[in-house]
């Protein structure tokens, strides 16, 4: 049998195999309380009053290969299809803080995501794209500090001021160390990173939302559906104390906060896993940080559909699963969504399945009528059921972090990441065993393979292509400009100013994203992840 990488989750109460639900499931439920008005805490219906009705989720499209000028075609593609939102990938040595001729980069280059390595990528990855316009996500974490900057400089060059931007950089860092391992220092410097992000973007950037904080890399490395809701949370209470310890109004960093989660497999516990998560954080922001402000209470949250889920056989069936992850994020109430390509088990999405993945979107939009009322599955015995258990389970996680010292000291002590294991083994047994099923894998499978599918492919030559262009701006570049920029990095993160001003100044002077990695490797030293068994 074939081994998949999906990680289908178990149910959040896997005794419980009852087929009706009835009024008894919910005694003592308060629809007031657990439930009250959309655009009204604790918002279990929706941050907003009319939700949909007002304005549609915003429809992105994750995208990045090989070069800045090929991932630029795609972009500009993708706008003219209708994408209302860009949101970048980029390739490991861009996120490990490598350039491109580093030794350990080899292999790597435009691979997974485009190869960004100066300012000089950077204005080509967003030519002829009017920065004041669009809204981009980038999907970036160690090195986010980096690509910001590289963003502002962009800006600034197409004549549009930082206060015009508008997007999110992802900058969540501590799931990096339980999920998905592209981290470069230790936690507790790689917080004081986060925080100068949050400190610059709220006096410079009042559109750009600052994080998001992710549960989508999480359950793609094994957890349940309550563990996603839990280990996000806890992460994310970390950078609001930190925030708060930096000086920071938590009612203004409240605001600036937005989550990333994943639509997995079971459509009714996805919707309820939405609607818990909103109600939870509401609750947490104004009894643990005492927000007063109802936008800092809101949870504001991108999705993008189970990548983990997707299956290299019949990849066709990947475009139903799609859907129906779609659609569970659209009734949970999404406010950005991504949907994967159908080919992505294989390869990086074609220009063909990311325009179907775009169309999935928008005929549920345009064509399903659920967006014309807003939360439609308010009350249903079985949505109500699985919110309240998913918030009960989330919120007995979190009361065990806490025990053991917090998130920080959760994540060294290997805490988190062995429950993640656990939940991805038993899992994956599961599909092993035949007991849960994955079709066209080990239930209706299909005699014939069928004719292979077209897939994207990476030349081996841009690889050499990027080296040459790094070099060349070493060369061209002015040494003195570049040397008293780097001393301003490094002074910086000995002293403990904010690190956003000298980054934009050394990446104006054409530094590379690897020289300033290094010049904070230097301070902050490389974390070195201990064995979790």
């Amino acid at each position: 049998m074939e081994r998949v990488e999906s990680r289908y989750n178990r149910r959040v109460n896997a005794s419980d195999t009852s087929p009706v639900r009835t009024p008894d499931d919910l005694a003592g439920w308060d629809p007031n309380a657990e439930l009250g008005f959309p655009g009204e805490f604790p918002f279990t219906r929706g941050i907003q009053p009319t939700m949909y009705r007002g304005r549609l989720w915003t429809m992105r499209q994750y995208a990045g290969f090989a070069t800045a000028e090929e991932s630029n075609q795609r972009y500009r593609y993708l706008l003219a299809q209708g994408v209302s939102g860009l949101s970048v990938a980029f390739d490991l040595p861009t996120q490990m803080g490598y350039d491109s001729d580093h030794s350990l980069a080899a292999g790597e280059v435009g691979r997974v995501g485009v190869a960004i390595d100066s300012i000089e990528d950077m204005a080509t990855l967003f030519d002829q794209i009017p920065l004041d316009t669009v809204s981009t996500s980038m999907t970036i974490n160690a090195t986010s500090i980096v690509l910001l900057s590289l963003y502002i400089a962009v800006a600034r060059r197409q004549g549009v001021a930082a206060r015009a931007l508008s997007g999110t950089v992802q900058n969540d860092i501590l799931k990096e160390y339980v999920a998905r391992g592209t981290y470069i220092y230790p936690p507790r410097p790689s917080l004081r990173i986060v925080t100068d992000i949050f400190a610059f973007c709220e006096r410079e950037m009042p559109n750009w939302n600052t994080i998001s904080i992710s549960g989508y890399h999480i359950r793609e490395a094994g957890s349940t559906a309550v563990q996603e809701v839990a280990f996000t949370f806890a992460h994310a209470i970390a950078y609001v104390q930190s925030a708060i310890d930096a000086g920071l109004d938590v009612n203004q960093v409240g605001q600036r906060l937005s989550f990333f989660f994943n639509a997995h497999n079971d459509f009714l516990e996805e919707i309820a896993k939405f609607r818990a998560a909103r109600r939870l954080w509401a609750r947490i922001m104004r009894d643990r940080f005492h927000a007063t402000n109802p936008r800092a209470q809101q949870l504001r949250f991108h999705t993008q559909t189970a990548g983990s889920t997707l299956t290299a056989r019949q990849p066709d069936n990947n475009i139903v699963r799609v859907a129906l992850q779609a659609m569970a994020a659209v009734l949970g109430g999404t406010q950005s969504l991504h949907c994967n390509g159908r080919d992505e088990a294989l390869a990086l999405p074609t220009e063909e399945s990311a325009r179907i993945a775009l169309r999935t979107q928008q005929i549920i939009g345009a064509e399903t009528g659920v967006a014309n009322t807003v939360d439609p599955v308010a009350g249903s015995y079985a949505i109500e059921t699985l919110t309240d258990a998913i918030e009960k389970g989330a919120e007995e996680i979190l009361a065990k972090i806490e025990r053991a010292g917090g998130t920080l000291a959760a994540i060294e002590a290997g805490m988190i990441q062995r429950d993640i294991q656990e939940s991805a083994y038993r899992a994956q047994l599961d599909v092993d065993a035949g007991t849960a099923t994955v079709v066209g894998v080990n239930r209706f499978v299909a005699d014939a393979a069928g004719a292979p599918m077209a897939t994207l492919t990476i030349d081996s030559e841009i690889e050499r292509q990027q080296i040459a262009r790094v070099r060349a701006v070493r060369v061209s570049r002015s040494a003195a400009a570049w040397q008293s920029a780097m001393d301003a990095v490094t002074h910086a993160a000995h002293g403990g100013s904010n690190l956003v001003p000298v980054i934009i100044a050394a990446v104006e002077a054409r530094a590379t994203v690897g020289e300033i990695a290094d010049a904070l490797r230097g301070v902050f030293g490389e974390y070195k992840e201990t064995a979790s068994l």
